[in-house]
């Protein structure tokens, strides 16, 4: 069983499109969170929004997106 559903995805989300974006965009600034956390550095890097317990970047930002922690808007192409 996929977590979270697909159909708690789209409650926050107009398309199946936008939420992939939305969920990868996330999934690399939390790899950037991590990877500085290593270093010793992240001030400038969000950390994860929701408890969890999977260690897995895109999993976590879909637990997020579920949660209606993301927010996104479309730029004007004008």
């Amino acid at each position: 069983m996929i977590k979270p559903r697909v159909d708690t995805l789209l409650e926050h989300t107009d398309s199946h499109y936008a939420a992939v974006i939305v969920a990868a965009k996330r999934a690399r600034q939390l790899n950037s969170y991590y990877r500085a956390l290593g270093e010793g550095s992240y001030e400038e890097f969000t950390p994860p929004m929701v408890e969890t317990r999977s260690g897995n970047y895109l999993t976590i930002a879909l637990e997020e997106l579920a949660a209606g922690k993301l927010r996104y808007s479309y730029k004007d192409k004008s």
